[in-house]
């Protein structure tokens, strides 16, 4: 894991470089990873096609393989508000947690979050943090404090659409997730 999160970590501080992919998170899990970005250029695709070849690529030859890195395209979704942002930030974040491979959001050290906190060595560029540096103490304690888990899954459904809009419960035609929820 620690030489894939260096590729990961190479790959993303030249895909910065070279196209401007503004960094604001990046989460990288045992078969996934999260990033949240953002492209002044309006050049996402160009960026993930880059970031994706070239990661794939070196991947391939650490691991003398001969399959498929990623089983497809990226997943992209706008997010066109402060709420959606905060909702991403949290979930991408929380990605360890929930899957308990550690307690705390800060003690997963294949994040950008540990980096920013010096708890590892960061070679990624990040954009300004105006989440976390305000008050880390109370970020971290939203961070860690667990998610209800229904508008988890709304969040989750939502980041796979183009523009991220949030689950809507079925059942009783109420939202999971009004307008002004956080996770």
């Amino acid at each position: 894991m620690s030489q894939v999160w260096e590729i990961f970590s190479e790959e993303l501080y030249l895909t910065h470089h070279y196209y401007n992919l503004q960094i604001h998170l990046f989460v990288l899990m045992s078969n996934h990873f999260h990033m949240i970005a953002s492209t002044p250029e309006a050049n996402i695709s160009t960026c993930m096609a880059y970031f994706m070849k070239n990661t794939s690529l070196r991947l391939t030859r650490a691991g003398n393989r001969i399959n498929e890195t990623f089983a497809g395209r990226h997943h992209k979704s706008i997010l066109h508000s402060k709420y959606c942002y905060l909702n991403a930030y949290k979930y991408n974040y929380q990605n360890p947690v929930v899957a308990r491979i550690v307690d705390r959001v800060e003690d997963y050290k294949y994040s950008t979050l540990a980096g920013l906190l010096g708890k590892s060595r960061l070679f990624i560029p990040v954009a300004e943090d105006h989440n976390l540096f305000p008050s880390v103490e109370i970020t971290l304690s939203w961070l860690n404090t667990p998610s209800d888990p229904q508008k988890q899954e709304a969040v989750r459904w939502g980041l796979k659409r183009q523009f991220y809009k949030p689950k809507l419960c079925r059942s009783t035609r109420l939202p999971i997730m009004k307008e002004n929820d956080l996770l």
